[in-house]
């Protein structure tokens, strides 16, 4: 999550594994700190791919830390990335994931409730066994090497477009405007499709299914 804690299993690591894997996020791209309005400017052209322009604000969630002590004064996963990818002895990979949902995890979709004032509005999300499936590959493969990969579902549906599938929720929407919704979120995946032959191993209807088969036994 911070700086310090990728550096420790490079120094770790370095010559005793082949190599490292680092989860990282989709919030290293400029386009997060614009929909964020952690930064100002133009909303970045969708889809986002592995060399799309990063912010230049560091720390996103620092002012919602409750003091320096705080892992989110700290968190910083374009400093993250740097500390992988930069070592010269120990080979990195690095795989920004995308909202991950499933059972247990975010059984609830809050992350397509709360926006359903915005039915246009895309982010790229991915079912939680796929995630895994992509992070054992990319782990595995030796050609994930020195490389960096967006994961995630290969179309990403609008907000609307969720909902269709979802039962009725009474889940509080977001009003805050903190948001710039004129902002998609969407990642391209065809690197790690092409490169590494990465496929769904669980269609996109059957994990929201057993996503929302979870939430009802939940309840």
């Amino acid at each position: 999550m911070t700086q310090e804690s990728a550096r420790s299993p490079v120094q770790a690591f370095r010559s005793r594994a082949g190599r490292l894997v680092a989860l990282s996020s989709g919030d290293v791209y400029l386009a997060y700190g614009r929909f964020t309005r952690l930064e100002p400017g133009p909303v970045e052209a969708m889809p986002l791919r592995e060399d799309s322009p990063l912010r230049t604000t560091l720390y996103p969630y620092r002012e919602k830390a409750a003091s320096p002590a705080d892992m989110l004064y700290h968190y910083e996963k374009i400093l993250v990335e740097q500390e992988i990818m930069e070592d010269t002895i120990l080979p990195g990979t690095v795989l920004r994931l995308p909202k991950v949902y499933g059972p247990c995890g975010d059984a609830d979709f809050a992350t397509v409730y709360r926006y359903r004032r915005h039915p246009h509005w895309r982010w790229t999300h991915g079912y939680v066994e796929n995630v895994a499936a992509a992070i054992v590959l990319a782990t595995v493969h030796p050609q994930a090497a020195g490389r960096v990969f967006n994961i995630g579902e290969e179309w990403t549906p609008t907000v609307e477009e969720r909902l269709a599938m979802l039962p009725i929720s009474t889940m509080p929407e977001d009003d805050s405007g903190s948001l710039d919704f004129r902002q998609d979120m969407v990642y391209d995946t065809q690197r790690i499709r092409v490169e590494l032959g990465y496929q769904e191993i669980v269609e996109y209807a059957e994990g929201i299914q057993r996503t929302i088969d979870s939430l009802r036994k939940h309840k």
